[in-house]
Formats: structure tokens, sequence, C-alpha cells
């Protein structure tokens, strides 16, 4: 929690972003980061990305749409590389963006780096929520202040897309077969 508030705070005081900007936060990986193998959980990397994708939310005016209008935000499907270890007292910077959005979904591309190396990039497949559903991410972009199409998505975006609409759901395996 305090992670989350000093990353607020930090990004109240940046500058606004265009919705199709990147931000830029920097961290630092804590012992209470690490692992068994005395490395960053990777469970731990998704909550740091969460902190990336606040400031980013915040700088690009989607928190005050967010409660000026009621909504929350959720995470539909991510899907994560992992390339680099993250060691103790490592200093790293996590780069966010929107890379663009479908009738229901926008699609956030975050990656961590230490140095000049990456270290993990994640895809997150998000939606904006309210009482009925999901919210229309036009909508949610025209609240923002980007009253225009999606850009198109990088190939690679598309193709994860495209292969996760091929998985069945609900799973077919309901985890009671022995």
């Amino acid at each position: 929690m305090v992670r989350l508030i000093k990353e607020v705070m930090k990004a109240n005081r940046m500058p606004p972003l265009h919705a199709l900007g990147s931000h830029v936060s920097h961290h630092r990986c804590w012992p209470q980061d690490l692992d068994y193998f005395l490395e960053m959980n990777n469970g731990r990397i998704l909550t740091i990305l969460d902190l990336g994708r606040t400031g980013l939310a915040q700088r690009v005016g989607l928190l005050g749409a967010l409660r000026k209008n009621k909504w929350a935000l959720t995470i539909a499907g991510s899907s994560v590389r992992y390339r680099k270890r993250i060691k103790p007292f490592v200093k790293f910077r996590i780069a966010s963006k929107a890379v663009g959005w479908s009738d229901r979904f926008f699609y956030l591309e975050q990656t961590i780096w230490i140095g000049d190396e990456c270290a993990v990039q994640a895809l997150y497949r998000s939606a904006v929520t309210d009482k009925k559903g999901i919210v229309n991410p036009a909508l949610v972009f025209g609240a923002v202040g980007v009253n225009q199409p999606s850009p198109e998505k990088p190939a690679w975006v598309q193709a994860w897309i495209d292969a996760d609409n091929t998985r069945p759901w609900p799973p077919q395996d309901n985890g009671t077969s022995q």
C-alpha cells in the first residue's frame, strides 16, 4: 500500500500524459520482494507492474474519470515474459502504455528494464466496468480526451488476442476428475 500511495503521489507531480503515451516509473527490488532463490518473486513482479499501470492511469486522467463515472478497472487476461532475474536492491524502471482497444477491452504493454536490458514484458487485456458490466473503451478513451479509433494493434498483440479467443470458457477440466 505504501508503494501504491507513493506512486500516485509521484504521478500527481508529473505532467499530464496523452492516453497513448508511455509512463515511466522507477523502482527498486527490496528484500520483501524476494523468493526462495533470492530474486524478485514472479507474483511480486505482477504486483509491481500494477504500480506502473496506476501511475499511467493517474497521468492520463483515467483515475479521475473512474471516480467521476463510478467505474472500476479489471484485468481480463495477461501474458508475461520473464527474461532476466531481478536481484535484491537492483533499481529498475517500468514503461507502461496502451497499445489499442476493441469494443470491449483495451490492451496495455508493460516492460521492466534494468539499464538497457529488458527483464520482463507483459501484455494485459483490461476493461473498465460499471454496474451494468463492461464499459465500451471508446467511451472510456473519450472521457480522457481521446476521440479517435484505436490505433492498429501490433501484429503480436493481435495474434495473442486471436489465440486467446480460441480457448474454451469455461475450461473443460473443472478439477473434479481424478
